[in-house]
């Protein structure tokens, strides 16, 4: 029995169940359609320019990308689209979680907004503020983190 060919390649046009859903975590104000990419500020550290974009597949890491981003509007979480490749964010997957549990990845490629998560539970404000005093911690130590 002869197997078709066409049965074993996927149809990356067709809606699936089983696509993988990314997160941005930002508190920039965007809606669907909007395209998310490099050249602009970055939302952390020192605000340089941004040589990559960061999204991840887990609404918790998604969560603290909104809270810790610059800026004094409220956090927002959106649903996107990456244009191009996608690679693992090495600051978390080389220096604090190896294997990347936190599924976070960055790239120079575009990402469109598909949509906006507006159900999520922020961290306890104790919780962000040891986030923060690490991260200011990291930075006197001269670790750059989440400074792309």
């Amino acid at each position: 029995m002869e197997k078709n060919q066409a049965e074993d390649k996927p149809n990356s046009q067709s809606p699936t169940p089983f696509a993988q859903t990314y997160f941005h975590g930002t508190k920039a104000d965007l809606k669907p359609g909007d395209i998310i990419e490099v050249g602009f500020n970055s939302n952390y550290g020192e605000r340089k320019n941004a040589r990559y974009i960061f999204l991840t597949a887990t609404l918790d890491a998604a969560i603290w990308g909104a809270e810790l981003a610059y800026g004094d509007g409220r956090g927002r979480i959106y649903l996107v689209e990456p244009t191009g490749p996608i690679e693992d964010d090495p600051d978390l997957t080389d220096k604090k979680f190896p294997g990347n549990p936190t599924r976070s990845y960055r790239s120079q490629h575009p990402f469109r907004v598909v949509g906006e998560a507006t159900n999520w539970q922020a961290h306890s404000p104790e919780k962000v503020k040891a986030m923060k005093d690490g991260l200011a911690k990291l930075q006197e130590q001269g670790i750059k983190s989440l400074y792309e």
